[in-house]
């Protein structure tokens, strides 16, 4: 993930090319979806949920400050700006749950956020989960966003695992979050984080990259090649938007 808008290196998640960022120990956030054979979540209500898991756990009391998992979060967002989803269902959802962490539900999608964790130290009910197997439908069409909520944009041209998709959501609603001015940060705190993830028509796309809002490009690790450009944050709450500013 990276941020195409200018700022000083301290407040930029991850840069395309070699720095700071990489030459850093390098942290991981995992994202467990409950998918069920019988009851497999709508891919975006998945998606939303992942979104505000990520911002639930950047503002849990325990990340912050002198809370517990603070330490990692910051080592986290010192490097690049990693997230993995992976999925559970039955016994491995119980076991996932069992470890600390944050869940998180929406309409009935089940996202469960963990603190970060280096690279290779995975805790080992974690790691032996399934990265594939991602594969969500929206089994009705899904509507318009609500006027002023929040939008997180996908790249209409690029299709995508909905894992994928929702690491991707959860990067721009991080990057959203950094640049959002305290009293914003606030209310959409207070509100519990209210947004919506859309694929954006093809026709709009061009507009919306070229408009001066915040943007994700993929560092390449996984299914997209590095550079592409994923998801856009638009809406009344995110734009303007000021420089990005850290927790």
């Amino acid at each position: 993930m990276s941020n195409d808008r200018t700022a000083p290196a301290p407040d930029r998640p991850s840069r395309p090319g070699p720095g700071a960022h990489d030459e850093a120990p390098q942290f991981v956030l995992p994202l467990v979806v409950r998918i069920e054979r019988a009851a497999p979540p709508p891919r975006t209500d998945a998606l939303e949920t992942a979104a505000r898991a990520v911002l639930v756990m950047l503002t849990d009391e325990r990340s912050v400050g002198g809370g517990e998992w603070a330490r990692a979060v910051r080592d986290w967002q010192d490097a690049r700006i990693r997230k993995v989803v992976r999925r559970a269902r039955g016994a491995e959802w119980r076991r996932a749950e069992a470890l600390p962490g944050i869940t998180v539900t929406g309409e009935s999608a089940e996202v469960r956020v963990f603190p970060p964790v280096p690279l290779d130290g995975w805790p080992r009910d974690l790691a032996r989960l399934q990265v594939s197997g991602t594969d969500l439908d929206d089994p009705d069409p899904v509507p318009p966003a609500d006027p002023g909520t929040p939008v997180l944009w996908l790249n209409p041209a690029l299709g995508m695992s909905a894992g994928k998709a929702m690491a991707q959501a959860g990067h721009g609603a991080q990057l959203a979050w950094w640049e959002l001015p305290d009293e914003s940060r606030a209310a959409w705190h207070a509100a519990g984080f209210p947004l919506a993830v859309r694929t954006a028509d093809a026709s709009r796309w061009p507009g919306l990259t070229t408009a001066g809002l915040p943007t994700v490009h993929d560092a390449g690790f996984t299914e997209i090649a590095p550079g592409r450009t994923l998801v856009v944050e638009g809406g009344d709450r995110f734009c303007p938007l000021p420089r990005p500013r850290r927790p």
